[in-house]
């Protein structure tokens, strides 16, 4: 157990000091950008990268928030079980992400998209739905970054090849905005 802990611990801790962390002050400041103009931030993913977006959708919304009397309008997309069965049996699973997109997403939102791969047919739905919609799109991504990395008008991404590195840096990064939001105000 001890060569494992250390191999993920080298392992992280090397995916941290990649160039893709260079990345992570723009999604911060396109959060805080959001925040100030009252616009919404979506989060959407898979498996864990949707567990993901669930709770890094509760930290924005009410973590950001409690300091400052106002929480930032954020969702996860991954959240509802009943939408989310609804799409996927009517118009397909490809599309469960980009149809609510479609239903309530505005121009100037941001989305925020968490893949391993970058190649899971929503996520590629959303981000092109999302660049149709005029909002402003990120993408963290592991292994070769797939077809979202290309789609993504800001893509985070980190050549990684195991998965659940890939989703701790969800977390990570997500963390680091929601403390440096922590210490900044809406306006």
């Amino acid at each position: 157990m001890q060569q494992l802990i250390n191999s993920y611990t080298d392992k992280l801790s090397a995916a941290l000091r990649m160039d893709a962390m260079q990345q992570v002050p723009v999604l911060a400041e396109a959060m805080r950008e959001a925040w100030r103009t009252q616009h919404t931030i979506y989060f959407c993913g898979n498996g864990g990268s949707a567990g993901n977006a669930i709770h890094l959708a509760n930290d924005f919304l009410y973590g950001v928030g409690k300091e400052h009397g106002i929480g930032m309008r954020v969702e996860s997309l991954s959240a509802n079980a009943a939408v989310l069965t609804c799409l996927g049996n009517d118009i397909g699973y490809d599309r469960i992400y980009a149809e609510q997109l479609r239903v309530k997403a505005d121009k100037g939102d941001v989305l925020v998209v968490l893949s391993g791969s970058g190649n899971s047919p929503n996520i590629v739905k959303a981000l092109e739905m999302g660049n149709e919609l005029g909002m402003t799109t990120f993408a963290l991504l592991g292994y070769s970054g797939g077809k979202c990395k290309d789609l993504a008008q800001h893509p985070i991404h980190f050549p990684i090849d195991d998965m659940q590195i890939a989703e701790d840096l969800q977390l990570v990064i997500g963390h680091m905005c929601m403390q440096w939001l922590c210490e900044q105000k809406a306006s």
